[in-house]
C-alpha cells in the first residue's frame, strides 16, 4: 500500500467516523463497499472473517476495523483505519456525554437521543445484511441465518448455542 492509498483509506474512514451513529458496526456496509467492491483490496470472505474474528475475541467491538486495515495495508492500514474511526467519534461522544451530564433534561439532548436511535437501528440492520450476503452463497446459508434470527427474536436461548450450532452445520457440510 503506497502513501496515497493509505491517505485515501484514512480519509474515507475519517468520513465514516462522522456517521458512526450507534457504533462502528453501523458504517460497516460502506467499509465493505470501499475495501471490497471499489478497491478490491480484500475479498468479501476476508472481510467477514475479520469481522467474525474480532467479535469472537475479547475486547472492544471496533477491533474488526483494525483487522480490515491490517489486511488491506499492514501496519499502516491498521493505524489508518483505527485512528480515523476511533479518535473523532470518541471525542464527539465524550463532549456529548459531558454536556448531557450537566443538563440531562435539555430539549436538544433529548431530541438528539430520540432521533439517533432509529438511525442506529437501521444502520445496524444494513450491516447485518452485508454480512449475510458476504458469507451465504446458497439457500442453505440463508435458511440457517433466518432460523438463527427467528430463534434469537422469539426465545431467550444463549446466542453461543446458536454459534455452536452454526459451527456444527459448517463442519457437517450443510453450509
Amino acid at each position: 500500500m503506497d502513501r496515497a492509498d493509505a491517505l485515501a483509506l484514512f480519509l474515507h474512514f475519517l468520513m465514516l467516523s462522522s456517521m458512526a451513529i450507534g457504533g462502528t458496526h453501523t458504517v460497516m456496509p460502506d467499509m465493505y463497499r470501499y475495501v471490497v467492491d471499489v478497491h478490491q483490496w480484500i475479498t468479501g470472505k476476508q472481510f467477514a472473517d475479520a469481522y467474525a474474528l474480532a467479535q469472537a475475541a475479547p475486547g472492544p467491538n471496533v477491533m474488526y476495523v483494525t483487522l480490515i486495515g491490517w489486511q488491506v495495508g499492514g501496519w499502516i492500514g491498521a493505524l489508518a483505519t483505527t485512528l480515523a474511526l476511533v479518535v473523532p467519534s470518541s471525542v464527539v461522544a465524550i463532549v456529548f456525554v459531558r454536556l448531557s451530564a450537566r443538563n440531562p433534561s435539555a430539549p436538544l439532548g433529548r431530541a438528539i437521543r430520540s432521533g439517533l436511535a432509529p438511525i442506529a437501528i437501521g444502520l445496524t440492520f444494513s450491516s447485518a445484511w452485508v454480512l449475510v450476503r458476504s458469507v451465504n452463497h446458497d439457500w442453505h446459508g440463508y435458511a440457517l441465518t433466518a432460523l438463527a434470527f427467528a430463534i434469537v427474536m422469539r426465545t431467550r436461548i444463549n446466542p453461543l448455542l446458536l454459534l455452536g450450532g452454526g459451527a456444527l452445520a459448517g463442519v457437517a457440510g450443510l453450509v
